[in-house]
C-alpha cells in the first residue's frame, strides 16, 4: 500500500507532461499556420502594390500613344494598328503586361438618357431614348422589352422620383426581395445598368459591349473612322429604322484606308444617300476620337491584376489624361 501513492504521482505527473506537451504542439502548430499566412499576405500584397504601379507605368504609356494619335490631328482613323490589338510587356521575373487601347465613345452613353444628368438633371432626352431603343432592337432585344429598360434607365439617372410610363423609381425597387433605391444621378459605370427595372441577365449580357457610362450627358460622340463593321448597330442607332444591318456594315467596311477625311464623304455613301438626320444625332458624328478606354492586365507569379481607365483627350491644348481608373483581381 506504501508504493501505490507515488507511483500514482508519477503516473498524473506524466499525464501532465504529455498533455503540456500536446498544448505546446497545437499552439506552435497554429503559431506557424499563423506565420506562413502572414508571409503569402504580405508577399501577395506586396505584388499587388508591385503590379498596380506597372499598370500606372501602362496608362503613361497609352497617354503618350493617344497624345500622338490626337495631337494636331483632323481625324482620328485606325492607322497604325491600334485599335483592340493587344500589346504585350515583358516584365521582370518572368511576369507581363498585355495593355488594349479602344475608342471609349463608340458606345451608347448611358448618361445621355437625362440632360445634364452630371449636375442632377430631371429632364429626359427623347432623342436619346430613341437611339437606346433602337440599339436594343438591333442586338436582339424586343420592343416591350427595350422601352422598358428604356424607361426605367432614363428613371433611375434623373433627379426626381416621378416615374415616368414604364418606368420605375424607388416605389418599384422598394418591394423586390432585396429593397434598393434609384441613384438619381449620372451613372460612374456601365453595370450599374444591372440593377434597372427589365434588364435580365440575358439583356445584360446582349447589351454589355454597347454601352457606357461618360462622365457627360451629352450623346454618344460615334467616330465613324474607328467604327468596325462589326459594330453596325452603332450606326444604325442614329438612324433608327432608315438602315439594315447589312446596309450599315457594307458601308463601314468600305472606309477608305486613310479614313472618310470629312463629313460629306462619310454621308456621300450609297447606303447613306438621303438618310443624313438632323440636328443633335448629325452632330455625333465624329471623324476624331475624345474617349479612349484602356484595359490593362499585369501578371505576376501567379496574380493577375485588371485594370480599365477612361481617357480623355478632348481638350486641344492640354495632353490626354486620365479621369477614372477601375481596379481589380482577375479571378
Amino acid at each position: 500500500m506504501s508504493h501505490t501513492a507515488p507511483h500514482r504521482e508519477q503516473g498524473a505527473a506524466l499525464l501532465t507532461v504529455l498533455l503540456l506537451v500536446a498544448v505546446m504542439a497545437v499552439i506552435s502548430a497554429t503559431a506557424i499556420e499563423r506565420l506562413t499566412l502572414a508571409t503569402r499576405l504580405a508577399a501577395s500584397a506586396s505584388a499587388i502594390e508591385q503590379a498596380r504601379h506597372y499598370h500606372l507605368a501602362a496608362e503613361a504609356l497609352a497617354l503618350r500613344r493617344i497624345d500622338q494619335l490626337v495631337k494636331g490631328k483632323s481625324q482620328v482613323t485606325l492607322e497604325g494598328d491600334w485599335l483592340g490589338k493587344p500589346f504585350i510587356l515583358p516584365l521582370p521575373g518572368g511576369g507581363s503586361a498585355e495593355l488594349t487601347l479602344t475608342d471609349g465613345g463608340n458606345c451608347f452613353n448611358l448618361n445621355s438618357l437625362v440632360a445634364d444628368s452630371t449636375v442632377g438633371g430631371s429632364a429626359q432626352r427623347a432623342l436619346a431614348l430613341e437611339q437606346f431603343i433602337a440599339l436594343m432592337q438591333a442586338v436582339s432585344i424586343d420592343r416591350a422589352q427595350a422601352d422598358r429598360i428604356a424607361a426605367s434607365a432614363a428613371d433611375w439617372i434623373d433627379a426626381d422620383q416621378n416615374a415616368v410610363a414604364l418606368g420605375a423609381e424607388d416605389a418599384a425597387y422598394a418591394v423586390s426581395a432585396t429593397p434598393y433605391r434609384t441613384a438619381d444621378r449620372a451613372m460612374s459605370d456601365a453595370a450599374e445598368l444591372r440593377a434597372v427595372a427589365g434588364v435580365t441577365k440575358q439583356n445584360w449580357s446582349r447589351l454589355r459591349p454597347w454601352v457606357c457610362a461618360l462622365p457627360t450627358s451629352e450623346l454618344s460622340p460615334v467616330n465613324v473612322n474607328t467604327l468596325l463593321p462589326e459594330q453596325a448597330p452603332l450606326l444604325m442607332m442614329l438612324m433608327p429604322t432608315r438602315l439594315t444591318p447589312a446596309q450599315a456594315r457594307a458601308h463601314l467596311a468600305s472606309r477608305p484606308t486613310g479614313g472618310y477625311g470629312s463629313l460629306n464623304r462619310f454621308w456621300a455613301g450609297p447606303a447613306l444617300a438621303g438618310q443624313q438626320p438632323g440636328g443633335e444625332a448629325a452632330a455625333q458624328v465624329k471623324l476624331v476620337t475624345r474617349w479612349f478606354r484602356l484595359q490593362t492586365r499585369v501578371r505576376i507569379g501567379n496574380n493577375m491584376t485588371v485594370s480599365e481607365s477612361l481617357i480623355d483627350a478632348g481638350a486641344p491644348e492640354t495632353p490626354p489624361k486620365v479621369i477614372r481608373r477601375l481596379e481589380g483581381i482577375d479571378q
